[in-house]
């Protein structure tokens, strides 16, 4: 009788707490079996760790040759040249320390090589930028103040470039979420994310895909016919073609991955590897399917749990995807429990060698192929 008189009054409070979100129902269908080329391994606890303690949420990973740039969560551009850690470049300022200081510190998510050897950049809050890494030379390309058919762009996240540097294409990941909120991007399921196309000689804008839950990660195909696009929230892969008769055309590249994905970059076997951000067991328990129709519980949750406290819920399981230039699964790369990579933003190949990079993680990870 006590316990029935203390649980009435809270559970009314609850029911009267503000939900911060307002997820719908989505129907995912059976996540796929990890086997055969999914089986679970160790292969990623093959990776070692570099510069461990060194750098905050590094991402993204490109290469000039053996000299390697990410950008951090404490909104710096990084160059890392025989084992020396560099800033290069900022687009914010001010204290740079938690989530609430990132509008003004910036926070620099996908980074690209182009032509000419500079540095493209999507910073989440920022805009587009190009960074000449040797001079150090900043230039605002798209800034995210400047709307977009009528909508702001509250999270800019990856970008592709052409091989002639003349088209960016990249995701705005919503409208109304920032990066600092991206898991309510997630639980809410909103689907105001657009794939955007920038043209750098006309400084047009267009949008090429709108409605999307969560786009993130972008590829150019190696004929530059068509862009691949990350659906996180509904765990596949779109894809738009920019070319050829088939312009303008759209289709799943592929469905029903065995996690969210994140990044995706090219493999050297003319594939793709794709970063996930968090998986889908099966056999196994995906707490992401199982909220997928029961939004009421996605709106408890968030009337009563912190976002940091949620993201401690989330499973270390790392994974990288290799998928083949059709789609097909390839090979995958676990490290269960996440004892050497732990989460995986994105999976960047360079001279035979796998480099794991990630937004929570305070390094990042090198796998020799040559071993697997």
């Amino acid at each position: 009788m006590l316990a029935v008189s203390f649980t009435v009054p809270l559970l009314g409070a609850m029911m009267l707490l503000d939900s911060p979100i307002d997820p719908q129902p989505l129907s995912f269908k059976e996540p796929p079996l990890l086997h055969g080329v999914l089986q679970p391994n160790t292969k990623l606890r093959q990776a070692e760790r570099l510069f461990e303690n060194q750098l905050i949420g590094p991402e993204s990973i490109t290469n000039i040759g053996d000299v390697m740039f990410t950008g951090t969560a404490d909104g710096r551009i990084i160059k890392i040249e025989n084992g020396e850690i560099e800033t290069i470049a900022r687009f914010g300022s001010g204290p740079c320390k938690t989530r609430d200081d990132e509008p003004t510190c910036g926070r620099p998510l996908g980074i690209r090589v182009g032509p000419n050897g500079t540095l493209f950049v999507a910073d989440a809050y920022k805009g587009l930028f190009e960074v000449n890494p040797w001079t150090r030379e900043v230039k605002l390309l798209l800034s995210s103040d400047i709307p977009i058919e009528g909508r702001k762009m509250s999270f800019v996240n990856d970008l592709t470039i052409t091989r002639d540097g003349k088209k960016i294409y990249f995701t705005d990941s919503s409208s109304k979420w920032q990066r600092r909120d991206f898991l309510l991007l997630i639980m809410e399921a909103t689907d105001d994310g657009r794939l955007l196309e920038y043209d750098t000689e006309t400084k047009e804008v267009k949008v090429l895909l709108d409605h999307l839950r969560f786009p993130n990660g972008v590829q150019l195909s190696p004929e530059e016919d068509f862009v691949l696009v990350a659906e996180t929230t509904m765990a596949r892969i779109r894809r738009v073609y920019v070319s050829g008769l088939t312009k303008g055309g759209v289709d799943l590249f592929v469905e029903n991955l065995p996690g969210f994905p994140d990044n995706i970059r090219p493999s050297s076997s003319g594939g793709y590897w794709v970063g996930m951000s968090t998986i889908r067991a099966n056999p196994g328990f995906s707490m992401l399917d199982f909220l997928s129709e029961r939004p009421y519980i996605k709106r408890m949750i968030f009337k009563l749990f912190s976002q940091e406290t949620v993201m401690k819920f989330v499973p270390r399981y790392s994974l990288a995807l290799e998928l083949s230039s059709s789609g097909a699964f390839k090979r995958s790369l676990h490290d269960p429990d996440g004892q050497v990579a732990t989460y995986i933003s994105e999976a960047h190949e360079h001279d035979g060698h796998l480099y794991l990079g990630s937004f929570r993680s305070p390094f990042i990870c090198r796998l020799s192929l040559q071993s697997l």
